[in-house]
C-alpha cells in the first residue's frame, strides 16, 4: 500500500504510541529526537524498545537522534535487533556519507529528512546514497530557519529540488512535511493541495485528527478518476498518441499518469 499519512508520536510517552497504533494512519513514526527533551531521552530509548519487541498492525518507524549528537549511538544500539521496526528515519543529514553510516550499522530500511541549505545541495546525492534508502523528505521548520525564510513560498524550490531529486534517484515522491497547528484544518487542506500540484505524496502529521485532510487531499478526486479511465479507454481502443472529442491531447506520458491515478485509487 502507498503510504498517505505518517503520524508522528513522542516516544516517551508510550500511552500515546499504543493509540496511535489504532488511529488510522498508514505509518506510525515514533520520535525520540524534537518531541523528547534530553532528561527524557534514556527513558523514551527504552520505552520504544520495549514496544517493538512485538511487530504491530501498521509500520512503525523510528526518528533516531542526529547522528552528530550523544544519543546516537545508544538509538542504534537499542534499535539494532527489534522486530516490530519497519524503518528508520535519519534526521538532519547533510550528506551521503551518514546515510552509510547508519546503513552499515543497522538492518532496516533508511529514511532521511533534509532539514538545512547543504542537505538540499546534496539531495540526490543522499538520494542514491544506499540500497537501505527508501525515501527523503525535508524538515521545513528547520529549513526555514536555516534560510531565514518567513514566506511559505520562500521554501518552493527547495521543496521541488528534493521532489526531483527523489524521482531522479529511483525512489517514491516524498510526503510532506507536518502542519504544526492542529486546529487549523482548512489551513492544512490548502497545504496539502499545494503540495500535491508540486509533487509530493502524502504528509506527516502530528495529531490523529490531521489524518483525514491530508488523505482526502493526496487520494484522486472523481473528476480524476473519470478523466484517468476515460484515458485508459482510449488508449486500449487507439494507441499511440490522439486526440479526445473534447479536444484533450493523449500519449503514453499521460497514459502512465492515468495508470498511477487509478493506483493510488485501489491503494488499500
Amino acid at each position: 500500500m502507498t503510504p498517505l499519512t505518517w503520524l508522528y508520536v513522542p516516544g516517551d510517552r508510550p500511552q500515546v504510541v499504543t493509540k496511535a497504533l489504532v488511529a488510522g494512519a498508514d505509518v506510525v513514526v515514533i520520535d525520540l529526537e524534537d518531541a523528547v527533551a534530553p532528561e527524557r531521552k534514556e527513558y523514551a530509548r527504552a520505552a520504544t524498545a520495549d514496544l517493538l519487541t512485538a511487530t504491530h498492525p501498521v509500520p512503525v518507524h523510528v526518528r533516531m537522534n542526529a547522528l552528530d549528537t550523544p544519543w546516537a549511538s545508544a538509538d542504534l544500539a537499542a534499535l539494532r535487533g527489534l522486530r516490530g521496526l519497519s524503518g528508520l528515519r535519519l534526521p538532519k543529514v547533510t550528506g551521503p556519507s551518514e546515510v552509510r553510516r547508519v546503513a552499515a550499522a543497522v538492518p532496516f530500511p533508511l529514511y532521511a529528512l533534509l532539514e538545512s541549505a547543504l542537505a538540499v545541495e546534496h539531495a540526490y546525492a543522499i538520494a542514491g546514497a544506499h540500497p537501505s534508502l527508501r525515501g527523503i523528505s525535508l524538515g521545513e521548520a528547520d529549513l526555514r530557519a536555516d534560510l531565514g525564510v518567513r514566506a511559505d513560498s520562500g521554501l518552493d524550490w527547495p521543496r521541488s529540488r528534493v521532489i526531483v531529486a527523489a524521482r531522479a534517484a529511483g525512489l517514491p515522491p516524498p510526503a510532506q512535511t507536518v502542519h504544526p497547528d492542529i486546529r487549523d484544518l482548512d489551513g492544512l487542506a490548502a497545504s496539502c493541495a499545494h503540495g500535491r500540484a508540486l509533487g509530493f505524496l502524502g504528509r506527516a502529521a502530528i495529531h490523529p485528527r490531521q489524518l483525514p485532510v491530508i488523505e482526502r487531499a493526496y487520494l484522486p478526486t472523481p473528476a480524476e478518476l473519470d478523466h484517468a479511465e476515460t484515458i485508459l479507454k482510449a488508449a486500449t481502443t487507439t494507441p499511440g498518441a490522439q486526440a479526445l472529442p473534447d479536444g484533450r491531447f493523449i500519449d503514453a506520458a499521460v497514459v502512465a499518469m492515468a495508470h498511477r491515478t487509478l493506483s493510488l485509487a485501489q491503494r488499500r
